[in-house]
This record gives structure tokens, sequence and C-alpha cells, in this order.
């Protein structure tokens, strides 16, 4: 069975995309730490991030790097954070967060409650900064 990021990078689940091409798709975190939270995903569905072969990994980083930068460009903050936990779906992925402390990337931190509305503009920001 197809994990729920398969899903969205297929299209069959709605997401506040930022950006794709043919091997990797970056959306909105629907539980965001902070505005501009962001995964990158291959879209080859492997369970583990250093499972996948060396060039889809390294496709990975280049690909999440460009919306880092575009992060950057969109979101006040000191740094765009990476961080990868991977245990809540089991398929490779990175968070991009925007933070100004360490503080900031805490997973126990509350999640923000954003608007549809608030979702869509924080997207399409971040998709014109590219």
């Amino acid at each position: 069975m197809a994990s729920i990021f398969s899903k969205i990078a297929a299209g069959e689940i709605p997401s506040y995309k930022i950006a794709e091409n043919e091997d990797y798709y970056a959306f909105l975190d629907i539980n965001p730490l902070k505005k501009g939270h962001t995964l990158v995903i291959p879209k080859q569905e492997v369970d583990y991030i250093f499972d996948l072969n060396a060039e889809t990994l390294g496709g990975l980083h280049v690909f999440a790097q460009k919306i880092a930068k575009a992060i950057d460009k969109t979101i006040p903050c000191k740094r765009v954070a990476v961080v990868v936990l991977g245990l809540e779906v089991p398929h490779a992925h990175i968070h991009l967060i925007p933070m100004d402390s360490e503080s900031d990337i805490r997973f126990s931190n509350p999640k923000l409650k954003l608007t549809k509305q608030e979702f869509t503009e924080i997207a399409q920001a971040i998709s014109k900064n590219i």
C-alpha cells in the first residue's frame, strides 16, 4: 500500500505544493512548527532515507537546497534547518524549517494552526522565490 506521501505526490491527496519535478516533491507540512515548514520527498517510495541509492539521495538534497533558499527569501529567519526524523511516515523525507533558534525545531513544540488561506499564501510565496 502506498504511503500518504506517495499519495500526496501522485495528487491523490491534496497538498500545499511548493515545487516538483519528475523525481521529487516539496509541500508544506500541515502540522508546522513554523510558517514555511516544508517537507521534501523523493517520489520513489523508500522508508529509510539512507536506503535510497546515492543518486536519489544526492538529488533529494540538491532539490531541497533550492526549496530552502526559496524559504529563506520568503520567511524571515536566521536559517532554514534541515531535519531528518523519518519515524512517523514510512517514506524518506526531509523537513525544512525556518528557524531563529534551536528551540524552533523541537518537534515537541506546539504545532501552528493555520487556515487554508494562510497555507495557500505561504506555498505560493515560497514557490515564486524558487
